[in-house]
């Protein structure tokens, strides 16, 4: 799964750097290319001579080699990188990490990076469990990074607890398993709808909802990493795409989202209707801002917008899976496989405003898969991009079973 890779291996200022020998060949071994990044800190416990050699690789440090004036840049590594495995972590890293400390070749690599992340903690039990380092830990998990856990043991202080550096075996099993995942999308064409629409009142004024589009861009970026070619229907949102795989078709109204979605449709594997689409836009549309008046407000004439889910239930093949989310405040359960049967749906999405840190403008969801199968799949709260990782598991498996 790694050949042909390439792999950053970051290595920071801890005693389990000397492992990072073995986890340098193991990647080597395993077909990897291997771009060792160290930081200042970390030369005390290692030799880069050491793992240039395992590499085949001149191991960087610094912002630019002092006796060329090479510049190293670390927007190119960010770009070349497959993966970022930074091994062994410390505290003192994963906290520059977390907070965007960019003091060093390393963190301001990982800040450039494109490529998944993953971060193996070594350190001291009483440092582990710091409510600081704690409070770190989760945050870079709410990034998105990969949190490769320490292993218990006897640690440098001599003392047992949790704080050892995984083995270098396992941390390349980590690495495989992810590989393995990753492409199973390979060569599917995806199309997901993001965002809220905003339908006009007069120049000024809108309808609209509080969606960010942050669960949408994360199943897009999800499905990219894992060989897919994505389409993303965005409404008006500020994020931003990273994978080259994910073409974007911006648009504003329901209406246009709908054209965008149908005339795609067809060269499409699999659809993922995670819009919070406006069910309704003024009939009338003023061409002059609406004065305010003294006397009475004015009356706006709602009319139906498409119903995008539906048309793409009535209109897909038997071949296409269709995915959609249904964002509840009552009787959660009934209302998403309502809209499940009601869409032709092959599984829906239910998230609840009831939870915590759950839906609009948040980096997080906890959210229910309800499939046609009659299957349930209860999640925890979590970052949007595992969510968007357990989502996009159960999307694999219905196009794996469509292939046979």
């Amino acid at each position: 799964m790694l050949k042909g890779k390439h792999i950053i291996l970051g290595i920071t200022g801890g005693i389990a750097a000397y492992k990072c020998a073995t986890l340098t060949r193991l990647l080597v071994k395993a077909g990897a290319e291997v771009q060792v990044i160290m930081t200042p800190n970390a030369k005390q416990f290692i030799q880069p001579l050491t793992l240039s050699t395992l590499s085949g690789k001149p191991v960087i440090s610094e912002f630019f080699t002092a006796n060329t004036g090479q510049w190293n840049s670390h927007v190119d590594l960010g770009l070349w990188a497959d993966a970022l495995v930074i091994a062994p972590a410390t505290a003192s890293t994963i906290g520059k990490m977390a907070n965007g400390v960019a003091d060093n070749m390393l963190v301001t690599t990982y800040l450039s990076a494109k490529a998944p992340v993953f971060v193996a903690p070594a350190m001291d039990l009483d440092m582990m469990r710091h409510p600081s380092t704690v409070r770190n830990l989760e945050l870079l998990k709410s990034y998105g990074n990969h949190i490769i856990e320490p292993a218990e043991g006897e640690l440098a202080s001599h003392l047992i607890g949790k704080g050892r550096m995984e083995e270098p075996e396992n941390i390349v099993k980590a690495l495989e398993a992810y590989f393995a995942v990753s492409q199973d999308l390979q060569d599917k064409r995806v199309l997901i709808t993001a965002g809220p629409t905003v339908e006009r009142i007069d120049p000024v004024r809108y309808i609209s909802n509080f969606s960010s589009g942050k669960m949408g861009f994360a199943l897009a970026e999800e499905c990219a990493c894992r060989g897919a070619h994505v389409t993303l229907v965005a409404g008006p949102v500020s994020l931003k795409t990273e994978h080259a795989n994910i073409e974007r078709i911006d648009v504003t109204t329901a209406v246009e989202m709908h054209d965008a979605v149908m005339n795609a449709l067809p060269q499409s594997d699999a659809v993922i209707l995670c819009a919070a689409v406006a069910d309704y836009r003024v009939e009338n549309v003023a061409d002059k801002k609406i004065k305010r008046e003294k006397d009475a407000a004015p009356v706006l004439r709602l009319t139906p917008n498409p119903d995008i889910a539906r048309a793409v239930g009535q209109t897909k093949r038997a071949d296409q899976v269709s995915v959609g989310f249904a964002l509840e405040t009552d009787n959660e359960n009934v209302n998403a496989k309502g809209k499940l049967d009601r869409k032709n749906l092959n599984f829906i999405v239910m998230n609840s405003l009831r939870d915590k840190n759950a839906g609009f403008q948040v980096d997080t969801n906890k959210v229910t898969i309800f499939t046609d199968k009659g299957e349930v799949i209860d999640g925890e709260c979590k970052s949007k991009r595992d969510v968007a990782h357990d989502i996009v598991d159960v999307l694999s498996k219905y196009l794996t079973k469509h292939e046979k």
